[in-house]
């Protein structure tokens, strides 16, 4: 039988190459410095959590493959951009980086047409210095995005599946599937506030119920439903 673990990542700053400091001033500007801070020590934590998970793992890991989204290429070409990220500062890239010093594989990941035609999408929208263009810019790529994501998540579930055969492991790194509560500054919430009844943060201890979870919990109970009345709530957000 294999194994496919998956990792759930939010892209540091670091991760951004060459967009990196634009990011930086956008964000700068719209949230101030305070906010961009909260956000990058969220980020931080969020990765320093992940780096303890990996320091438990048995110290064996020759053979293990890793697939890391946005690797368009593999062997050599692959170290070396991995390398890149190291020195620029990458958690991500640091952690691929002690597991493949242990014998681990980093895998193509991902087809490069697909990869670049979302970073050429997100590249147009930060370049654009007039600002109803900007605007117009950014109303296209959110529309795209989803195709985009669609297509690049059907081409790694492919090349998984091509690629990892029988009694293999694999570790998927790949962008967190939900928007996280601190992700962006808080600009944007997974969680709908009229519904959530209760929240709980185990951090340590972890009850049994939970899988055996090496890191922390975060359990949201839903408000109940009433089945003998009707009623509307609504509101409004920009995603």
């Amino acid at each position: 039988m294999r194994t496919l673990i998956y990792v759930p990542i939010i892209h540091s700053i670091a991760d951004m190459g060459s967009m990196a400091e634009e990011l930086r001033n956008i964000s700068v500007s719209v949230f101030g410095e305070s906010e961009w801070q909260k956000h990058i020590d969220n980020v931080d934590g969020y990765w320093d959590t992940i780096e303890k998970c990996f320091q438990n793992i048995e110290n064996t890991v020759q053979g293990l493959k890793i697939y890391q989204d946005g690797m368009f290429v593999d062997g050599e070409a692959a170290l070396k951009i991995l390398e890149e990220g190291v020195r620029a500062g990458s958690k991500n890239s640091e952690i691929i980086s002690k597991l493949t010093d242990r014998g681990a594989i980093l895998m193509k990941t991902e087809n490069f047409n697909m990869v670049k035609a979302e970073y050429d999408g997100l590249q147009s929208v930060i370049k654009s210095k007039n600002k109803a263009l900007k605007l117009i810019l950014l109303f296209k790529y959110k529309i795209s995005k989803p195709f985009f994501l669609i297509r690049r998540d059907r081409y790694i579930a492919h090349t998984i599946a091509e690629t990892l055969g029988e009694s293999e492991t694999g570790l998927l790194f790949i962008g967190a599937s939900v928007y996280n509560a601190s992700h962006l500054m808080g600009f944007f919430s997974v969680f709908n506030n009229d519904a959530v009844k209760d929240v709980k943060l185990y951090k340590g201890d972890i009850p049994a119920n939970y899988g055996g979870r090496l890191a922390s919990v975060l359990d949201v109970r839903m408000d109940e439903g009433d089945s003998k009345g009707f009623q509307v709530n609504g509101g409004i957000g920009i995603i």
